[in-house]
């Protein structure tokens, strides 16, 4: 199961962004990483190098390989609507990502951990497949055995949880997925018309 397994503060530099959560490396050093970081490039980057590093910056934040991003893109340009909309859906809607928006984990990575280690049910079944595209009315659920996990537990105290497309209980430890989410429910700095722009070459 192919992911990013290399290091976080240096990409997050990189973009400029704590896109992989809460960064003290970019606190403190707010320039890119390397040598030269903190020497400003002279000129201006083309519009293939902006189109590129939005689609990268997608990539990292959802923890998305280029060959699963690419078919994903597909299934958004086959669908009515908007694609870059329809595209940044499809990547809210991963399990692994769902998992983490409801705050049963800290992080995306800790969330795909969680779901790779069979740590979640949806719909009262086992799921391990952090790609699993979930669908209005699914119901996710920390497995039976998992909730006295010290994770779970910090990581939902830690979270103040806000969301309208879905739907949280915490007594029983319980997620459903109330509808699609839309454009301004992401709060993910993507400017996703970049990333359509880049594959419509």
């Amino acid at each position: 199961m192919a992911r990013y397994t290399g290091p976080t503060c240096k990409i997050a530099r990189k973009f400029g962004e704590p896109i992989f959560g809460p960064d003290r490396a970019l606190d403190k050093k707010n320039y890119g990483p390397g040598q030269h970081g903190n020497t400003r490039r002279r000129g201006k980057k083309s519009e293939y190098a902006v189109q590129l590093q939005e689609k990268q910056k997608a990539k990292y934040t959802y923890g998305i390989l280029e060959k699963q991003f690419s078919n994903l893109f597909k299934k958004a340009l086959r669908q009515k609507g908007i694609t870059g909309e329809i595209l940044l859906q499809l990547c809210e809607t991963r399990l692994d990502n769902v998992v983490y928006r409801l705050g049963i984990s800290p992080t995306r990575r800790a969330a795909r951990q969680m779901v790779t280690h069979k740590h979640i049910v949806v719909n009262e079944n086992i799921t391990n497949i952090p790609s699993y595209a979930l669908k209005v009315g699914d119901i996710i659920s920390v497995r039976e055995k998992s909730k006295s996990l010290e994770m779970v537990g910090a990581s939902l105290a830690a979270t103040a949880y806000e969301s309208n497309w879905l739907e949280w209980n915490s007594d029983t430890m319980t997620g459903k997925v109330l509808a699609l989410p839309e454009r301004e429910q992401i709060p993910e700095n993507i400017k996703e018309q970049l990333i359509v722009e880049l594959y419509s070459k």
